[in-house]
C-alpha cells in the first residue's frame, strides 16, 4: 500500500493551509499512512499545527539552524534522505513547492508529476495543461517513488481534529555551501495571503490608476479579504506583480472572488476558475468575465464600490 510523505510549507512559525490540501490529495490514494515532515530551525510550533490535521499518522521534525529559511537546495537533501520506505512524496504547487520538489525528484533520480489535480490510481494522475484548457492523464513508472506537486486550487483543506504523533528525525547529509540565505525583501501586509485566502478582491485595468486602487483595498479590508490584480493592472504599474492572478501569476481557489474592472481575459480566468463564488463588477456588459461569474453587476465601479462598502457596514 501507499505511504505518503508531505513536505510542510510554513512561514514565520505558521503552517500554510496548502499543507492540509496536500493531505487531501494524499488521502485520495487511500494510503496505509500519511506523514508530514517539518524542517525548521525550531519546528515545534509548526509541527504541533501539522499534528492536528485529520488523517496524518506522524509528523517528523528536522531541527537545524540551516533550515531557518526555505532554501530548496538546503531542504531537498534532507527530505530525500527521509524518503526511504515512502511510495509518494508530495509538496504544494506553490512558489515554495515548485522550488523544492524538483530538487527532491532530481536527488531521487525520478521525474516529477506537476500540478496533480486528481488521483486515478497509485501511479496515475490528472493534471492541467495549456493553461487549464485541457486535462491530461499521466502515469508515473511503477517501482519507484512518485514525487509530485499538488495543485492546491483543486483540493480542499483536510479538516482539523487529528492528534498525530510528533517525532524528531535525525538526518545525516552534507548540506550544500554554494547556496546560502542572504536576505529577504518582502512586502508587509495585515491582509491575508493571496494564495491561501478564503476571500479575494481583485482590480483590473478599469480601476484606472495606482491612486484609484485604494477603492480595492478598502473593499478588501471590509471583507477581510486578500487583494489581487489582473496582469493588465500589474503591467500598468497599479500594484506590484506579487498580486497578479492568472496563468502567469497565482492560481487561486478562494470561497469568494470579487473581480472589479477586470474584463476577463482567458489567462486571468485560468487563475480563478476553481473559486467558489465569482462576483464581477464591470461597466462593460459584454465583458467576458460575466460569462463565468456567478453574480454580475454592470455599473461604474467608483459608484458601486462605495455603496457596497456602506451596505457592509
Amino acid at each position: 500500500m501507499a505511504k505518503v510523505l508531505i513536505a510542510a510549507e510554513h512561514l514565520g512559525g505558521t503552517l500554510n493551509p496548502a499543507t492540509a490540501k496536500c493531505v487531501s490529495a494524499a488521502q485520495a490514494l487511500k494510503p496505509e499512512s500519511i506523514d508530514i515532515v517539518v524542517l525548521a530551525a525550531d519546528p515545534a510550533g509548526v509541527a504541533a499545527e501539522a499534528a492536528q490535521i485529520a488523517g496524518v499518522a506522524k509528523v517528523l521534525t528536522v531541527a537545524n539552524p540551516a533550515n531557518a529559511y526555505p532554501i530548496a537546495q538546503v531542504l531537498a537533501p534532507q527530505i530525500a534522505a527521509l524518503t526511504g520506505g515512502y511510495t509518494h512524496v508530495f509538496g504544494p504547487s506553490t512558489t515554495f513547492g515548485k522550488d523544492l520538489m524538483p530538487c527532491v525528484a532530481a536527488l531521487l533520480g525520478v521525474n516529477q508529476v506537476s500540478d496533480l489535480m486528481a488521483v486515478e490510481g497509485p501511479h496515475t494522475f490528472k493534471r492541467p495543461i495549456y493553461a487549464g484548457n485541457a486535462i491530461v492523464t499521466v502515469e508515473a513508472p511503477a517501482g519507484q517513488a512518485v514525487v509530485a506537486t499538488v495543485r492546491i486550487a483543486s483540493w480542499p483543506e483536510a479538516p482539523r481534529g487529528g492528534s498525530a504523533a510528533v517525532e524528531a528525525a535525525s538526518v545525516d547529509v552534507a548540506l550544500p555551501t554554494h547556496t546560502r540565505f542572504v536576505g529577504l525583501a518582502a512586502g508587509k501586509s495585515d491582509r491575508p495571503d493571496l494564495q491561501s485566502a478564503r476571500r479575494v478582491v481583485s482590480g483590473g485595468r478599469g480601476v484606472g490608476s495606482e491612486e484609484n486602487f485604494k477603492v480595492i483595498y478598502a473593499l478588501a479590508d471590509k471583507l477581510g479579504a486578500a487583494v489581487g490584480a489582473s496582469r493588465a493592472a500589474v503591467d500598468a504599474g497599479y500594484v506590484p506583480n506579487e498580486l497578479q492572478v492568472g496563468q502567469t501569476g497565482k492560481i487561486i481557489a478562494p470561497e469568494l472572488y470579487v473581480a472589479v474592472g477586470i474584463s476577463g481575459a482567458i489567462q486571468h480566468l485560468t487563475g480563478i476558475k476553481d473559486a467558489g463564488t465569482i462576483v464581477a463588477i464591470n461597466k462593460d456588459a459584454d465583458a467576458p468575465i460575466f460569462e463565468i461569474a456567478d453574480i454580475g453587476l454592470v455599473g461604474d465601479l467608483f459608484q458601486v464600490l462605495p455603496e457596497l462598502e456602506k451596505a457592509l457596514g
